[in-house]
């Protein structure tokens, strides 16, 4: 990958990777120091899942992918860690579906907003939302209630990767359409989304694209049977079954 000094033949090649560059994150100041502590509890799920996209994953990603393509408005929702792991995934996703890259922060300052907006022009981005913030999420007192009200405020449909629980549930009460990437099938974030991915995200977001370019030519008929059809019950269920087994 050019950006760590390790074989991609080591046998913990892509853990090693996403530990890099959370921690080259940190330095940039795009990423908090908590976040290093929420990499490695999703780097241990992710570990049980036998580090690999399971068929209920790749079909949440297939659903998330229509839903961001039948959206009026879709957002692509970020944070310090996503910007950390994926930022050039993240411009080709928004630039795949259409949707608004906004950054969105639990431990917000003005300064870590715009170095990880910087972050992502550096990786393709024209436009990044999240600097205005004329908008607050309904019910939420801390700092991840700060949205753009031309972005999550007017979304439908929003990707949360790595999301807050009280956050997707008050998006949640919104009325939107909530997409989330999320490693644990226990934590309340995925648990209320209307599509829950269970992978690591620097799988998800790649194969939510690949979706998206396939069926960017459906018919809208084709997108909503694809939507219909996902079972996020089921989907939970795998993923759950999965880590007993030890990515069985």
């Amino acid at each position: 990958m050019g950006d760590i000094e390790v074989p991609e033949s080591h046998p913990r090649y892509q853990s090693l990777l996403t530990r890099h560059r959370i921690e080259a994150g940190v330095e940039k100041g795009i990423t908090s120091k908590q976040g290093l502590i929420a990499e490695g509890r999703g780097e241990a799920f992710d570990y049980l899942l036998g580090e690999r996209t399971l068929d209920s994953a790749d079909e949440a990603e297939r659903a998330a992918a229509a839903h961001l393509l039948l959206a009026r408005h879709p957002v692509v929702s970020v944070n310090g860690n996503v910007a950390a792991l994926c930022p050039a995934e993240l411009v080709e996703l928004a630039e795949a579906t259409g949707a608004d890259l906004e950054v969105n922060l639990f431990n917000r300052t003005e300064e870590r907003v715009r170095a990880i907006a910087d972050h992502l022009r550096e990786h393709g981005a024209r436009e990044v939302k999240g600097l205005a913030a004329d908008e607050r999420v309904p019910g939420l007192d801390h700092e991840r209630a700060k949205v753009d009200a031309d972005g999550i405020h007017d979304a439908d449909v929003v990707l949360v990767p790595l999301e807050d629980g009280d956050r997707a549930e008050a998006l949640g009460r919104m009325g939107k359409t909530e997409l989330v990437v999320d490693l644990n099938p226990l934590s309340r974030s995925p648990r209320v989304a209307a599509v829950p991915i269970v992978d690591n995200v620097i799988r998800a977001i790649p194969n939510v694209t690949r979706y998206a370019r396939d069926l960017r030519d459906a018919p809208r008929e084709e997108l909503e049977a694809i939507v219909e059809a996902f079972d996020r019950e089921a989907a939970l269920a795998d993923a759950e079954r999965a880590i007993r087994e030890g990515g069985g």
